[in-house]
């Protein structure tokens, strides 16, 4: 395999240095991992490449397919990653397109697969992405740049039902109405510091002293919007079980409740066939299970590790094994 890129990308005007990335439970992610037969493993975000460095230096018989869609992620993991040499292909895709990106590679079969959900650390770091609501930054919010769509647009041009919709299916916000409220009348918004003040401001008094920034979950629901980021998971999660090889290891580490459903929503299926039989009867309606999952409740950050970083604490990592079955012809 040789290191592969997007004739989009353009490693040499990007300031990798600055994209400093801490896998979240690396440990149990590489636990995992190391199980997978040897071949090659798809890290789906591969963000600024913390994981798919800590399998290489693991598994030298390994070999990682990284996707994804931001472009100073991928030269970040470029530069990270170059001591591996032809060990990894990196390739600018959004899982959606998860298919289309095996196959545009050469890849047919993978051994694992890692998808890290959510947003990087980096990311949020770098006001200029428009992710913090800490900072002062434009309304972008968009992991692909070349995308139009952006947080501006869902702020001030949505109208107040969609708007707090967003809001109540993405971040579960019990407030959705009165933020939507708060934001429509405040039009035109112009950056983050003045949309987190503007939510503070429409959230209760006693609901702002709790559960960490007020405008978090704000926030991370305009985010999921402007990227898509629920509506290509299912598929995506569909498309990688389908490509594993027998006994090949998945696995996927999610941030809020939203995308945990849709994880264990998919892996509940593939590990039933999709049966439909009464619960606690035998099957007779002949489904076939693709996978067995490893522990139905999944796992969570260690009191360590949310310690030294607060950003895993909201982590659930489920994983799956392919069964030893013959598998479909993609």
């Amino acid at each position: 395999m040789t290191e592969q890129f997007d004739e989009q990308m353009r490693v040499e005007s990007l300031g990798s240095s600055a994209f400093h990335h801490v896998p979240v439970m690396c440990s149990e992610v590489l636990d995992v991992l190391m199980e997978a037969p040897a071949g090659v493993i798809l890290d789906a975000t591969v963000g600024g490449g913390g994981h798919a460095e800590a399998v290489l230096t693991a598994r030298p018989d390994l070999t990682v397919l990284g996707l994804d869609r931001d472009d100073a992620a991928l030269a970040a993991t470029a530069e990270r990653l170059a001591p591996f040499g032809d060990r990894v292909v990196l390739h600018r895709s959004a899982f959606g397109d998860l298919s289309t990106a095996l196959d545009a590679v050469g890849v047919n079969r993978i051994s694992g697969f890692l998808f890290d959900l959510g947003v990087s650390s980096p990311q949020l770091d770098q006001a200029d992405r428009g992710f913090s609501y800490r900072e002062a930054g434009p309304l972008d919010m968009r992991m692909d740049r070349r995308q139009e769509l952006t947080a501006a647009a869902v702020v001030n041009e949505y109208d107040e039902a969609d708007l707090a919709r967003v809001l109540r299916w993405y971040a579960d916000e019990r407030h959705a109405r009165r933020i939507a409220r708060t934001v429509v009348a405040a039009r035109p918004v112009t950056d983050t510091a003045q949309l987190a003040e503007l939510v503070r401001d429409a959230i209760p008094a006693p609901a702002r002293r709790r559960g960490g920034h007020p405008a978090k979950r704000t926030f991370q629901a305009i985010r999921i919007e402007v990227n898509g980021e629920l509506d290509q998971l299912a598929g995506a999660i569909d498309e990688a079980i389908r490509r594993l090889v027998p006994s090949g290891r998945g696995a996927v580490l999610s941030y809020h409740s939203g995308e945990d459903r849709i994880v264990k929503h998919q892996f509940d299926r593939a590990a039933t066939g999709g049966c439909s039989c009464p619960p606690r009867l035998p099957c007779a309606c002949g489904a076939q299970p693709t996978v067995v999952m490893a522990r139905r409740a999944g796992w969570t950050p260690g009191d360590d590790e949310a310690t030294v970083n607060p950003r895993a604490v909201s982590a659930r990592l489920r994983t799956v094994e392919r069964v030893e079955r013959q598998l479909e012809t993609p």
